[in-house]
Parts: structure tokens; sequence; C-alpha cells
């Protein structure tokens, strides 16, 4: 009988546990979603003060895939570091000085 119960209470604690641990994955991959949605939303602001009115233009100009790039902006992917210092680089600015213009740019809490 004490066995049972241990093995219920650990069921339960089971549960409880995978409950909390879904809500803290969910509340990071939308913190996460957000940041995504913000350097996109930095990269396009970019590229519009370079003049580029479209991707479209912009991506011919610099050989980018333009589907990834559409995704990147929209923050729809997750970019790889590598392809943000590749970009960066087209607007001549540092991987510093981006994430100090996102700091600057997002509504403190």
């Amino acid at each position: 009988m004490v066995l049972k119960n241990y093995a219920i209470i650990q069921a339960r604690l089971f549960q409880y546990q995978s409950t909390i641990n879904s809500t803290i994955v969910m509340k990071s991959q939308k913190a996460f979603s957000k940041i995504l949605t913000n350097v996109g939303a930095s990269l396009a602001e970019l590229r519009e003060k370079k003049g580029y009115s479209t991707i479209k233009e912009f991506t011919r100009q610099y050989d980018l895939p333009e589907i990834q790039y559409w995704r990147i902006e929209k923050g729809k992917t997750n970019l790889t570091l590598k392809s943000l210092v590749r970009i960066l680089a087209i607007h001549k600015v540092s991987l510093q000085d981006f994430f100090c213009l996102i700091a600057v740019d997002e509504p403190a809490n």
C-alpha cells in the first residue's frame, strides 16, 4: 500500500514538473521569438536606411537568398551568427553596435 501511494505521488509530481517545464519552455520560446522579431525589424530598418525599399532589391544587390532573408527580417527563422555578421558587414555596422541599437530601441520593462 505504501509503495502504491509512493508511486502515485511520484507520478503526480512528475506531471506537475512537466507542466512547469512546459510553461517555462513556452515563455522562453515567446521571449526568443520576440528577440528574433526585434533583430529582423532592426535589419529591415538598416536596409531601408540604405535606400532599399524592397527585400528583393537588397538581396539581389548583395547576392543573398531572398526567401531566407525575408524570414530573417520577419523573425521567422533562427539566424546564425555568421549570417548576421555577413548582413551587418553590408551595412558597415559591428555586432556590438547592432545590439546596442536594439537595446536602445526596446522599451524598458
